[in-house]
């Protein structure tokens, strides 16, 4: 009983990121989910005597269940990256700790995997989707990605190379628009945070509407200017918003909708149970603001 008290405890300290995991590999949070329902149907039935980082375990786990499934969808049976044994195994020497990148260069591989894996989340063969997502978000080495699809470190390598290449060329086709919302709302937000209204107004369409009280751009930046002081720049769900935490907990999410270079409706969504279905990936500020 306590060997199961330990597992649950510290399946429940990982589980945001074993949910992330599954999501940037599967690309739908209902099928994230899933595969994190059925991770800890399996760890439950694992021996963890052997357990010496249970985050870095399960990541593994949960990464065999992803190819599962990803392997379970294509019809073509030359994408299928090998059989997989049922239950995983008991990791010994190749357990890692959660990887924790530097902020500025996890926040630009989350911004390509949030929008641009989407994009090409269809054209990618399983084995290459885990290598690129768990190698370049999470870090994971290509000896212990190699071991969960049956590839050598080098084969590894290469399929995530591949799918670098492929997720880059997503990134060029599409960043331009994201770029320059992204852009707009980093403007925005030094504007309001430092109460500068006329920059406000140059960002705002004429008929701008706030929080559904606050109409024309006018009465929009009167509201904004000054304010925002706590609010951080971030993609939720791929888009560009701003982000406003408590004590590490997302407490509202400011939404914005561009067009033409202009903010034309800004909306604030505080609901609890919505904003803990959000995927949330902060963002370093942009040049154009550190420059000013």
């Amino acid at each position: 009983m306590a060997e199961q008290d330990w597992l649950s405890a510290r399946f429940a300290e990982h589980q945001k990121h074993l949910q992330a995991v599954a999501y940037r590999m599967l690309g739908s949070r209902s099928e994230a989910e899933d595969a994190v329902q059925e991770a800890w149907a399996r760890v439950g039935r694992a021996d963890t005597g052997q357990v010496e980082n249970p985050g870095g375990w399960l990541t593994t786990v949960v990464a065999r269940v992803c190819l599962n499934m990803m392997e379970a969808r294509r019809s073509r049976p030359e994408d299928a990256a090998g059989a997989l044994p049922p239950e995983p195994r008991t990791p010994q020497a190749r357990v890692h700790p959660v990887a924790q990148a530097d902020p500025e260069d996890e926040a630009l591989l989350a911004d390509s995997v949030g929008v641009a894996l989407m994009v090409v989340l269809d054209t990618l063969a399983p084995a290459e989707r885990l290598a690129f997502v768990l190698h370049d978000v999470f870090a994971v080495p290509f000896g212990e990605i190699g071991s969960i699809i049956d590839r050598s470190p080098a084969a590894t390598r290469q399929l995530a190379s591949r799918a670098r290449r492929r997720v880059q060329g997503a990134v060029e086709a599409s960043g331009p628009a994201r770029s320059a919302k992204q852009e707009t709302v980093a403007a925005f937000l030094a504007a309001a945070r430092g109460g500068d209204f006329h920059a406000l107004l140059d960002l705002l369409d004429p008929d701008a509407v706030a929080v559904g009280e606050f109409h024309g751009a006018e009465a929009v930046a009167s509201f904004f200017a000054g304010r925002a002081q706590a609010a951080r720049l971030a993609l939720v769900d791929g888009e560009p918003a701003a982000v406003w935490t408590h004590h590490g907990v997302v407490k509202a999410v400011i939404g914005f909708t561009v067009q033409d270079g202009r903010i034309t409706r800004i909306a604030v969504d505080t609901g609890p149970d919505r904003l803990r279905a959000l995927d949330v990936v902060f963002l370093p500020a942009s040049r154009k603001s550190r420059d000013e």
